[in-house]
């Protein structure tokens, strides 16, 4: 993703970009290591169960597995920073968090569906509700008023 350089009038010279919006500042910060724990727990949760037991419910761990990539996504654009990441990761929050909602309604109205858990499973409840609570703070971060 390359950023678009502007040419003050008169220089000839390309004006160096503006300096990228740093998203891992206060808050922030432990925004980006929930989620790379998050990242963490999911991959290797959704890795094991889709290596030993993916006929078991194929289903969740498919879904596992997608949670992992979406957690991994969150965490390198906000890691990265800059306005195109920050949109990125504000569309990919919402997107998470659309996720948990239908997973964790799903779950309770369709329980056999799911013979074994996912990590968005009746909204995150196996991991705390980190799953519903993570993108509603991740949104509300990456929210806030532009300094």
């Amino acid at each position: 993703m390359s950023e678009t350089r502007h040419v003050p009038e008169g220089t000839g010279q390309p004006a160096a970009a503006p300096p990228r919006r740093k998203l891992v500042e206060g808050p922030g910060t432990l925004l980006v290591w929930v989620y790379g724990v998050m990242v963490v727990g999911a991959v290797s949760r959704s890795a094991y169960q889709i290596a030993t037991e993916f006929d078991r419910a194929p289903l969740a761990y498919t879904l596992s597995a997608a949670a992992a990539v979406v957690y991994a996504f969150i965490t390198y654009t906000l890691a990265r920073g800059g306005e195109r990441a920050r949109v990125a990761a504000l569309v990919c929050c919402a997107v998470e968090l659309a996720g948990v909602v239908l997973v964790g309604i799903w779950t309770l109205a369709d329980p056999s569906a799911f013979p074994d858990s996912t990590v968005w499973s009746e909204f995150g409840r196996g991991y705390l509700f980190i799953p519903v609570i993570l993108p509603v703070t991740g949104i509300l971060w990456l929210r806030r008023p532009r300094a």
